[in-house]
Parts: C-alpha cells; structure tokens; sequence
C-alpha cells in the first residue's frame, strides 16, 4: 500500500526516506469493510480520506430517502467540509465496498506541513485540481440531461457502472432507478 500512496504523491512532490518514513509512522491505512458509515449527518469529524482501495460514498437523507452526490475510488481524495467549518456534518460518508483508506485528520496534516513545508504545496495542488473537477462536474450536471449524464458517466466513469448498485447510481444521476433502467434500455436500442 505505500508503494501506490508514493507513487500517486510523486506526482506532484519528490519524498525523500525521511519523509516516506515520517508517513509511514502516522500509522494512516485502514481496512473498512462494505457498508461502514465513516462518518453521519450531525456528527463532527476532524478526518479526511484517500481511498487506495475501494470505494466510498457521500449522500444526503432526504425525506427519509438516500441522495447520492459523491463515489470516490482509487487514488481519489475526500475532505468533507464540515472539517473546514468544524461543524456537524450534513451528510454521510459510507463505504460501498471493502476498502483500504488512508485516514488522516486536521491536527496530524498541520504537524506535518509544518516539519515537511513541501506537503503544504501538494495538498494545495491537489486542493486546486479537485476544486476544478468538482466545479466541471457540477456545472456539467446542471446543463445535461438524465441521459447525457449517464453517458457522461459512462465515458468518464465507466468503472462506476460495475461497482455501484443501481439505485445508488441512479441517486447519483438524479433520477429514479426505473428510469435508469429505461434510459439503459434506450441507449442499448439506439445502439443496435
């Protein structure tokens, strides 16, 4: 697992073994198995998540119903921003497969920007790409239809496709599971 952690990091930063050694003994991976909610509506948290395996999700509770906003797989990070404004929560966190992540939290990443100012710059590179996928995402999803985000989904995220159930995905999409599997249907037949 470090070997996947440092190979992802070498791409924005160059670590030397005192640095690899210092993350190595922040004691950071967590096994989480399917269907561990990581963190609920309400409650505080100072933790962020990298995921090295697996997959986790963000979703709001609604009317009693489960809306989906977020899937984050390998090599995809999470902050929630009730760590920035340290307040509650105001959705949930769970994980939909087993899962190995890195956990970190607000104390432990201050200490070690400060002894290794070098990490400062990535997580403010990763910050600013995230920030621009997220802002992409969002915008493209406001503009597209039900059908044009599937197929978005399905060139961008095709892997989600396989790994998530329908109802989630659906959520996700923005419309209701019957209607996912209609607008399957649809593309299926257009393409034949």
């Amino acid at each position: 697992m470090n070997n996947l952690l440092f190979d992802f990091i070498s791409k924005y930063i160059s670590l030397t073994e005192e640095e690899k050694s210092a993350i190595i003994s922040l004691d950071l991976f967590r096994s989480v198995k399917k269907g561990t909610i990581l963190l609920e509506e309400g409650q505080r948290t100072k933790n962020s998540y990298f995921v090295l395996k697996g997959c986790i999700r963000t979703y709001y509770v609604i009317d009693s119903e489960e809306k989906t906003t977020a899937f984050y797989t390998e090599m995809e990070a999470l902050t929630p921003p009730c760590v920035v404004s340290k307040t509650p929560s105001e959705y949930y966190v769970s994980c939909i497969e087993d899962s190995i992540l890195l956990v970190s939290n607000s104390d432990m990443e201050a200490e070690v920007n400060s002894k290794f100012p070098k990490f400062d710059i990535m997580c403010r590179m990763l910050s600013e790409e995230l920030l621009a996928k997220e802002r992409i995402d969002f915008d493209e999803f406001k503009t597209s239809s039900p059908e044009q985000r599937y197929l978005n989904l399905l060139q961008k995220r095709p892997d989600l496709i396989q790994r998530v159930p329908q109802h989630q995905l659906a959520s996700y999409l923005g419309i209701q599971p019957q209607s996912l599997s209609r607008l399957r249907a649809r593309i299926l037949e257009k393409k034949s």
